[in-house]
C-alpha cells in the first residue's frame, strides 16, 4: 500500500476510534510490528538505492505522525473517560478541596538574588539605602557638579520638599556607607532607581539598580577586573569575557565602561550587540577623591573602585529578554516562564 493511501486510511479509521482498545488496534495495524508501515520499511532493501532513501524518510515521517496522533487522541480518551466515570460515582464530601496555586518569585528577585551570592562569596557585603534621597547624596557628595545634565528636569523626579528627589542611581549608598564605616571594605548594594526617561524596549522610568564599591590600602584596577570577570562567568557561565574602555564618570577617576560578549550570538554578531560581539553592561572606575572627602575619608589614604549597572539589563542578558517593560507588565504568561 502506498503512503500516501496508509495516510488516508489512518485518518478515517482514527476519526472513528471510540474507546483506547480499538486505539491499540488501529496503532498495531499501521505502526506495530506487522503493521503496514514496517512492512514498507522492511521492504526497502529490495528498492533501488535511490528510492530506499526517499521511501524510508516519508515512511518513518508517517511513523511519527501516526504515533503522535495516537498520544493526541490517547489523551482525550483517556480524559473522556474519566470525566465519565466521576460522572457515575458518588461524591466523597470529605475530600480535600483544590490547592491554592504558590506563586513564586519574580524573576528580578532572582537574578538578585543569584547577583548577591556570587558578591558575597567574594568577600562582599549587601547593604541597601533609602529611595528617597537629598540633593547632596544623589549628587553633590558623588562630585556631580550642578550643570551635569544629569541634574535636568527631564533626568530627575524632583519631590516637592526643598531638595529632595527619588534617587537616580544606588551609588549615594556610598556615600551613607561610608560615613559610618571605616575601611577596609567590601560593598554591593542593590535597589530601585527611578529616571524621567522615555519608555520603549530598553528604558524604563523605574527599574533595579546594582552598586558595588571596595575600599583599601591599595586596590587598583587589576583588583576590579579579576571580580567582575569572576562575577561574570560565575552568572553568564565561564565562556563569558569583558572588556574595559576609557570612559568618563564625575565620582570616579579613571572611568571606564565595561563590555560583555554577548551571550545571544557568542560574539558572531546580532541585533543586540550591533554585529560587534560585545554588549556595553556597567560603567564603573576608581573612586575620585573628593568622594572620599565628602563621605570623611582621607584620599591620601584609601584608595579603590566603584562600579555601578542594571539589574534589569542583567537579567535580559541572561534570559533572552528583549523588552524592559515585560518585568513590570503583571503579565502571568510571561513571569510564569521564570
Amino acid at each position: 500500500m502506498m503512503l500516501s493511501k496508509i495516510r488516508r486510511a489512518f485518518l478515517k479509521e482514527v476519526k472513528k476510534a471510540g474507546d483506547l482498545k480499538n486505539l491499540d488496534e488501529i496503532y498495531r495495524k499501521y505502526s506495530g510490528k506487522k503493521g503496514e508501515i514496517t512492512k514498507i520499511l522492511r521492504s526497502l532493501k529490495k528498492l533501488p538505492k535511490e528510492k530506499r532513501g526517499k521511501i524510508g524518510k516519508e515512511a518513518n515521517l508517517l511513523k511519527e505522525f501516526i504515533g503522535k496522533e495516537i498520544k493526541k487522541l490517547a489523551e482525550k480518551l483517556k480524559e473522556k473517560a474519566k470525566i465519565e466515570l466521576l460522572k457515575r460515582e458518588w461524591i466523597d464530601v470529605t475530600r480535600p478541596g483544590k490547592k491554592i496555586k504558590i506563586g513564586h518569585l519574580h524573576l528580578l528577585t532572582q537574578v538578585k538574588r543569584k547577583v548577591e551570592e556570587i558578591f558575597q562569596s567574594m568577600g562582599f557585603s549587601a547593604v541597601e539605602g533609602p529611595e528617597v534621597e537629598t540633593e547632596w547624596y544623589n549628587f553633590d557628595a558623588l562630585n556631580i557638579p550642578k550643570d551635569h545634565p544629569a541634574r535636568d528636569m527631564w533626568s530627575t523626579f524632583w519631590l516637592k520638599v526643598d531638595k529632595f528627589l527619588l534617587r537616580t542611581h544606588t551609588s549615594p549608598i556610598q556615600i551613607h556607607y561610608m560615613e559610618k564605616n571605616q575601611p577596609p571594605l567590601r560593598i554591593i548594594a542593590f535597589g530601585r532607581v527611578f529616571r524621567r526617561e522615555a519608555t520603549d524596549a530598553g528604558h524604563e522610568i523605574n527599574f533595579y539598580h546594582v552598586e558595588g564599591l571596595m575600599v583599601d590600602k591599595d586596590i587598583s584596577i587589576a583588583n576590579f577586573k579579576a571580580i567582575i570577570e569572576e562575577f561574570f562567568k560565575k552568572f553568564l557561565g565561564e565562556e563569558a569575557k569583558i572588556r574595559l574602555k576609557p570612559s568618563f564618570f564625575p565620582f570616579t577617576e579613571p572611568s571606564f565602561e565595561i563590555d560583555v560578549s554577548c551571550p545571544l550570538c557568542q560574539q558572531k554578531g546580532c541585533l543586540i550587540c550591533k554585529n560587534s560581539g560585545w554588549v556595553e553592561i556597567m560603567g564603573a572606575g576608581m573612586v575620585h577623591p573628593n568622594v572620599f572627602k565628602n563621605s570623611g575619608l582621607n584620599p591620601k589614604d584609601w584608595q579603590g573602585f566603584a562600579f555601578g549597572m542594571g539589574l534589569d539589563r542583567l537579567a535580559m542578558m541572561k534570559y533572552k529578554i528583549n523588552d524592559i517593560r515585560l518585568f513590570y507588565s503583571g503579565d502571568l504568561r510571561f513571569l510564569k516562564q521564570f
